[in-house]
């Protein structure tokens, strides 16, 4: 006779670290070469780890990377959540709501008023309350001619830094993009080293190690890039990441990057939608956009916290009726009273302004999606009218939300 056991979630300890990757490699169908094993046991090593156990096999992983996000005028410390799976065979048994579930309570025993995620597949984490904060957009350049803009590039000397001097170097200089743009973790040495300057890409065997060009001295911009050669001619340009100061700086270095010897295209996977590049590019027909989607999800675990912690671009004075079937805390109805100056959040029996779920909540926390265009959608009900836009013009910020890190 077939019994099922009931499913444990607890802490996962190092010495079944190697079993969870194990399974980890099983649900996503991988099967990584020694290095990268070794950077995954890495990490684990730091993160919160929550198994989920039948007996003593572990049939379930959820990680949480210890972050600090960037988000308007302040940042808030919460997990990254990564390398969640489910054994094939326990599937349909609550394991992941059940990781989930542990993973709140994680949180509200640390003081943690967000989590984050990219997620592996978009229908999953929604029912959980993530909602997408921030999107990113791949952007492809025919780079066969030169660049054509309608600015004048920065004439400051570029340089290529070696890798290993990158953290010191740009380090800095990413962390003040962090007060400027929200949704991006903060990044420590060993960061940058494990997963923005590792020599083989994961992915793509077939790119080079990682390159750095930085303009200026102060820096003033950089680009982390890889090449790749094709057999039947010239080759890629894959561009990870892009920061510069001004737009003139930003001119320059696409203009170096797409004049990259032996290379006929230029393909930037993960942009902010705002990128000016998309603006002062002269011809659009060499600059296309061909894709976009929802990058960091948020998960608001202390909506209170989250929304008195943030910075605001006008007043505000909203009921919100709030439902959230996870962490009963955040639900009901709350008054927010914002302003540049601070806000507080506080529970009421008024009539509500608006109703929406908690992710709604957490897509419109950082600035990329506006309340107006949930109530177009259906999914935000405005019972007073001007209130979504009055939530908007306080939610402003003068930069899209945006994340490279995909965890």
């Amino acid at each position: 006779m077939n019994v099922r056991t009931a499913i444990q979630f607890r802490e996962l300890p190092e010495s079944d670290i190697e079993r969870a990757l194990a399974l980890a490699y099983l649900a996503f169908h991988e099967s990584p070469e020694d290095d990268q094993r070794r950077r995954h046991r890495d990490l684990l090593r730091q993160c919160l780890r929550i198994g989920a156990y039948d007996g003593d096999e572990v049939v379930g992983l959820a990680a949480g990377i210890p972050f600090r996000l960037s988000v308007p005028g302040a940042e808030l410390p919460g997990p990254g959540v990564s390398f969640v799976c489910v054994a094939p065979t326990h599937r349909r048994r609550g394991v992941l709501s059940g990781m989930i579930g542990e993973l709140f309570r994680r949180c509200a025993d640390a003081g943690w008023p967000v989590a984050s995620l990219w997620a592996s597949e978009d229908a999953i984490y929604g029912r959980y309350g993530f909602g997408p904060a921030a999107y990113g957009a791949t952007v492809e350049i025919d780079s066969r001619e030169a660049l054509r803009l309608r600015i004048a590039p920065d004439e400051r000397p570029l340089r290529l830094l070696a890798t290993d001097e990158v953290p010191k170097l740009l380090g800095a200089y990413y962390d003040a993009t962090r007060r400027t743009r929200a949704g991006r973790p903060f990044r420590t040495e060993e960061w940058w080293r494990e997963e923005w300057l590792v020599d083989k890409d994961e992915d793509d065997d077939d790119l080079s190690p990682p390159r750095v060009v930085a303009l200026g001295d102060p820096v003033a911009g950089y680009a982390v890039y890889r090449t790749k050669r094709a057999d039947d001619g010239p080759g890629l340009v894959r561009v990870d990441e892009l920061e510069a100061d001004t737009p003139a700086a930003a001119a320059a270095l696409w203009t170096y990057l797409c004049a990259i010897d032996l290379t006929r295209k230029v393909q930037a996977w993960n942009r902010p939608l705002d990128d000016p590049l998309l603006l002062f590019a002269a011809d659009r027909d060499q600059v296309r956009v061909t894709a976009e989607f929802p990058a960091l999800r948020l998960r608001l675990t202390d909506a209170a916290e989250a929304l008195r912690q943030r910075e605001w671009a006008a007043p505000a004075d909203l009921v919100l009726d709030v439902t959230d079937a996870h962490i009963p805390a955040n639900a009901g109805r709350h008054r927010l009273t914002a302003a540049p100056g601070g806000a507080t959040y506080e529970p009421t029996d008024a009539a509500p302004d608006l109703a929406l779920d908690v992710r709604d909540l957490a897509a419109c926390y950082l600035g990329g999606t506006r309340a107006r265009s949930l109530v177009q959608a259906g999914l935000v009900t405005e019972h007073t009218p001007g209130a979504a836009d009055a939530l908007d013009d306080a939610f402003r910020t003068a930069l899209l939300p945006h994340t490279g890190e995909d965890f």
